[in-house]
Order: C-alpha cells, then structure tokens, then sequence
C-alpha cells in the first residue's frame, strides 16, 4: 500500500503534513480568575481567563438560565508589526467580533443552562502573540478555563454538579500547495489555497465547519480528508485538555 503524497510531506521545521505544533497548556497562569489558562500552540499564545458573575443580560431575566459569553483581543505587539489597540479606534473590528461569537458559540454548546442558573460565565481571550490559529487556540484554552472555574464552585458548594457536559476544542486545517495540512502556521496559512476551522465536542460532535476557498476550489474528497485530519488533531487536543485539569 502506498502512501499518500501529505503523509509523504514534512514541512520546513521538519513537522508532518497531519502533525500538529507542540501544545502546552498551564492552569491557573492568573491567580486572581476563576479560571485560568495560557494555551501555547507552537508560538502562538493565548490568555483565556474565566470569570463568573451573578446574574444574567436582561433579556433571560428570570428564565433560571445561565449564559456563556466572550471576548478576544490580540495585544499590540503580539504580531511582527504593532496592530493599534481597538480602543483607540473607538470600536470593535469586524474580525473581532466574528472571533467572539464563534468562541462563545462553541462553549455554550457544552454548557447545561440551566444547572448553570442565573450566572454569567465570561472567557477573556487574549492573544499575546499569534503565529495562526488564534481563535482555534482560544476555544481550546477557554473550554479548559472554564472547566476550572465550574469545579470550582462544585467544590464550594455552590453548585450540585458542573453544567459542563463536556470538552470542547478547535483546530485549523488546510490545503497548501495541493497538500492537506493539519495545525496551520501563520506563513502557511497566508498561502494557503483552502483554509479550514473545526470545532468538536468530546462525542465527537462537530460544533463549527468553516472552509473557505481562496484560491479555486476544493472537492469533496478533500473535504473528508481536511475532516478527517483535523478530527484526529482534536482528539489529541481533547486529551491534553483532560490531562490538565487533573
């Protein structure tokens, strides 16, 4: 059996075409949040932090339901030349806000609402430094600080049980010079002809699938193969989640 020409093809650091970059994930990287964790993805950084507040926008008032959102922002020198802070532009970038719907839909496809109750579960999201797959990494480290800040108020007694029902983690994947890449970096991802994000759950459900063409199009072969790898990526991701919140 031959094989296939990706598996064949080790990109310039000598990584494979379906390896991932190396992870590392640290807990409680702020002491002063209720969840904490600096997720590094090769030379990409991101501070997800976790905070949980009474009470819930006024629109689920009295619905004893919780409710999980984000934000994300990427540090002015967390890219080879300063990107101004948003601030001083006076509002939020369309990139932005894309970002944080697409985390805050992630994790609340995991979390229970209800046993939740009326609280407010903020993910900040910073990016310290970005060499691609920022938002991928963001879901990843803000499922993990989540995580942290439920227990912990099992542990208080706060609540009966964790309204987490389970992990969630993300990764990128792509085509790049005819080959299907797991993990992009920044430099293949500028290059790349097909650029993928996936989301998937613990079960193995998929929450998020955006794959965009730039350049031509791509099959539905290459589609289950971009699928494929990058469920694989997840599931490594996913254990790495549990091994830190032991």
């Amino acid at each position: 059996m031959t094989s296939s020409p990706s598996l064949e093809l080790f990109r310039g650091n000598g990584r494979a075409a379906h390896a991932a970059r190396p992870l590392r994930l640290t807990p409680g990287f702020v002491a002063t949040a209720e969840g904490s964790v600096l997720i590094e993805v090769g030379h990409t950084r991101v501070l997800c932090n976790a905070t949980i507040e009474p009470g819930v926008p006024g629109w689920m008032r009295n619905s004893g339901r919780g409710w999980v959102t984000a934000e994300y922002g990427m540090l002015p020198r967390a890219t080879l030349t300063r990107t101004p802070r948003e601030a001083e532009k006076g509002k939020i970038g369309g990139r932005t806000h894309e970002i944080q719907r697409l985390i805050g839909r992630s994790l609340r496809s995991v979390v229970d609402m209800k046993l939740l109750g009326e609280r407010t579960v903020i993910l900040d999201c910073d990016v310290l430094q970005a060499d691609g797959g920022t938002r991928t990494a963001a879901i990843t480290g803000a499922c993990t600080a989540l995580a942290i800040a439920l227990s912990r108020l099992v542990e208080a007694g706060t609540l009966k049980q964790s309204p987490l029902r389970e992990m969630v983690a993300a990764t990128s994947v792509g085509i790049v010079d005819g080959h299907v890449l797991l993990d992009l970096a920044y430099e293949e991802d500028a290059r790349a002809e097909v650029d993928m994000n996936v989301v998937m759950t613990g079960s193995g459900g998929l929450v998020e699938t955006q794959a965009t063409a730039e350049k031509g199009t791509y099959t539905r072969p290459q589609l289950d193969e971009m699928l494929n790898v990058a469920e694989q990526g997840i599931r490594d991701l996913l254990a790495a989640q549990l091994e830190c919140l032991k």
